[in-house]
């Protein structure tokens, strides 16, 4: 027997590591483990992707019932779990797909040492991205830090045999035969059910097909809204690449950003805490607490930058320009420091995802890889008449804009512009 450990791929089909285990041997048992190391950071009892990641368990094993096996579902330290799942299942071998983040990587090293020590195969596969770690480098060997060149060396690379499925259904029969066992609930690890009403799994062809030219506006319906599932793995980036390649390059190209940040993560492990250019570690940051606190609830006078902090705050979600808008806005007219910014989208993004999320914060607030310049300043008002024009947007989610209702702005862009030119120059001219 031997065992399929979900981690961010929560599916049966297209499954790269399912696939080699299935194909490898008759005997399959999947489980997944809560790991008590993560769940214990989150601040939300009722966190959506804790609700997000059971309910999709709950359907993997309604899947496995129907086909006459069963999900084992674990809650603790993953060691822990693992010497229990030794002892009890005594497995040959343990399948599983990489996660590059720099808990995951401690974590996988240590179950992979505990396991060869009970002479227990690991095997660990690429499935969360198309290249990885350094499939995609410059001539050199060094990794690419700007996104452009590294985008053009990934099309150029990528063939059709990195974008073909995997066919686990050819071996759905070799999945362990075994009776139903009883799933923990979230009550049982201290969680509340959320009830957030979470984006489908399928997108329309035309929403890919004029991406390209309607992906900037938020207020109408031209994203895909897939960022979660590809997050957590319930659907396949191969199924997704095939598609983008045949229908739109521009969400092609939002795809290989999710290539170039895992990468950059993985050879650049310090960018978790740190900025990825040291020299804007030396910022000073005003940090106004009053301030952050009017960003997070969407109460800076600013209609676009609140919009987009109501909409994370209700739904786990913000359009991806108006992301672009409030980071800039936090760093660059409040200067507060980025890690502040990602923190809090850490804490309540849906589609959270380290690398993507950290580059992000570090490209807006000029300290990352291929980041936008410091004196390059998001104007909250010109982004409006570019990408909300009619305020279709603004007017869903802050109703009171534009009447004696609203806020007042809680800086004057014009000072506040003035003042990050002074801070970041100050800073730079230093080092």
């Amino acid at each position: 027997m031997v065992i399929h450990w979900f981690r961010r791929d929560l599916r049966l089909h297209d499954n790269a590591a399912l696939y080699h285990a299935l194909s490898e041997y008759q005997d399959v048992q999947c489980i997944f483990i809560f790991d008590k190391n993560i769940l214990d950071k989150l601040a939300d009892k009722d966190d959506a992707r804790v609700t997000f990641i059971y309910n999709q368990l709950m359907n993997l094993q309604k899947k496995l019932l129907s086909l006459g096996s069963d999900l084992k579902i674990y809650y603790g330290y993953p060691k822990e779990i693992w010497q229990t799942i030794i002892e009890d299942l005594k497995p040959q071998a343990v399948f599983t797909n990489k996660d590059y983040e720099p808990y995951a990587r401690e974590r996988d090293h240590k179950i992979a040492e505990l396991l060869k020590s009970n002479n227990i195969l690991f095997h660990a596969y690429k499935d969360h991205v198309i290249f990885e770690e350094d499939e995609i480098t410059k001539d050199d060997g060094d990794p690419y830090v700007v996104y452009t060149p590294y985008s053009r060396k990934w099309k150029y690379t990528l063939t059709d045999k990195d974008i073909t499925s995997y066919e686990n259904e050819k071996y759905f029969d070799h999945f362990i035969k075994s009776v139903p066992s009883d799933m923990i609930s979230l009550e049982q690890m201290g969680f509340i059910p959320n009830t957030m009403d979470f984006p489908s799994m399928t997108t329309q062809v035309g929403i890919i097909k004029n991406y390209g030219s309607k992906r900037n506006f938020p207020g109408i319906d031209g994203t895909s809204r897939l960022s979660v599932h590809f997050r957590f793995g319930t659907i396949s980036i191969r199924e997704k690449v095939s598609k983008g390649k045949s229908l739109s390059e521009s969400w092609l190209n939002e795809l290989i950003w999710r290539d170039f940040y895992s990468q950059i993560l993985y050879h650049f492990p310090h960018v978790k805490e740190g900025s990825f250019r040291p020299k804007y570690d030396a910022i000073s940051w005003k940090n106004s607490q009053e301030h952050f606190e009017a960003w997070c609830q969407g109460k800076t006078g600013y209609g676009l930058v609140d919009a987009g902090m109501r909409e994370l705050n209700a739904t786990g979600f913000m359009h991806n320009r108006v992301r672009m808008v409030v980071a800039s806005f936090l760093t660059k007219h409040l200067l507060i420091d980025w890690r502040w910014g990602e923190a809090y989208f850490a804490q309540k993004l849906l589609d959270f995802d380290l690398a993507s999320n950290n580059g992000g914060w570090q490209w807006a607030s000029g300290s990352g890889v291929d980041a936008a310049p410091y004196f390059r300043i998001f104007n909250p008002y010109t982004q409006i008449e570019k990408f909300d024009k009619d305020h279709t947007y603004i007017k869903k989610w802050v109703p009171e804009w534009g009447t004696d209702q609203y806020v007042d702005e809680i800086v004057n862009h014009k000072e506040a512009r003035e003042l990050c030119l002074k801070v970041y120059k100050e800073a730079l001219d230093s080092q």
